[in-house]
């Protein structure tokens, strides 16, 4: 199908006002930054995570500054809540426009072939059902709309493996179990991708590079530094324009894909 949209500046097609978002793991680090970039574009965000109580906090900072941001509980690999929480903006809205599938993690005590087995099931819980989860929900109200922007959260690891020798001994590394779900996270998001392109859905990953917290060993920070191409440190606000894209009109004409954000780690 061949349709002709009347021409729109730069501005328009990054424009978010008036739609909703969903960002899960919202309430800190990336997550934050994800739920900022879209805030400052017009969207009204729903931050939601496990942690409630900041939540609410992290969305009262942001309505300080003028940004629509509400704060809200919910386990991302629990089907019931998060349909609630989808629930809750269709009822605020009428609408739901993007899903930031940003949570997920690792827990990771030992390493192979010591890896314990629940830290296995543990990070598929945690990164590959929370994301389908997360997926089919929002699909479930976009579809009915013929739009919408699911967007799954992958990471360097998706692709490659890390190296042990380039970790800190003070550094809790991840373990094969996370790289494993991890690298399942993009084709996850082509395969959705494939189910409702033609009903209007656009679906994309972005793979993460090593954006520390504050706290990490200063030594762990430098060796990340040197290891991508750019060689400089990343920090939260280089996420912002990644998401900004995928959640916009400006990248409409773009589904099925896997972005690499990680200053060229992955090119060697």
């Amino acid at each position: 199908m061949t349709s002709q949209a009347p021409p729109r500046s730069i501005h328009q097609l990054f424009d978010l006002t008036g739609r909703t978002a969903i960002v899960t793991g919202g309430g800190t680090h990336l997550g934050t930054a994800f739920a900022e970039s879209l805030a400052e574009l017009g969207a009204h965000v729903y931050i939601a995570s496990r942690r409630r109580e900041l939540c609410l906090e992290v969305a009262e900072q942001f309505r300080d500054r003028g940004l629509q941001v509400t704060g809200l509980g919910c386990d991302a690999t629990d089907e019931g809540q998060v349909a609630a929480a989808v629930g809750q903006v269709m009822a605020d809205h009428g609408r739901l426009d993007i899903m930031v599938a940003n949570a997920g993690g690792h827990r990771t005590t030992r390493h192979p072939p010591d890896g314990p087995l629940d830290e296995f099931y543990a990070a598929f819980e945690m990164n590959l059902v929370s994301t389908y989860v997360c997926a089919q929900e929002a699909a479930k109200a976009m579809l009915p709309a013929g739009r919408g922007s699911i967007i799954t959260i992958g990471s360097i690891g998706s692709r490659l493996a890390m190296n042990p020798r380039t970790y800190t001994p003070r550094f809790q590394r991840s373990g094969a179990p996370y790289l494993a779900t991890k690298a399942g996270v993009p084709n996850l998001t082509r395969a959705l991708a494939a189910e409702w392109g033609e009903r209007g859905i656009n679906v994309n990953c972005i793979c993460l590079g090593q954006i520390p917290p504050p706290g990490v060993d200063p030594e762990q920070v430098e060796i990340f530094r040197t290891m991508n191409a750019l060689q400089r440190t990343g920090v939260p606000q280089d996420v912002k324009g990644a998401v900004a894209l995928l959640a916009s009109d400006a990248g409409a004409w773009i589904t099925g894909q896997e972005i690499m954000v990680d200053a060229g780690w992955s090119i060697w």
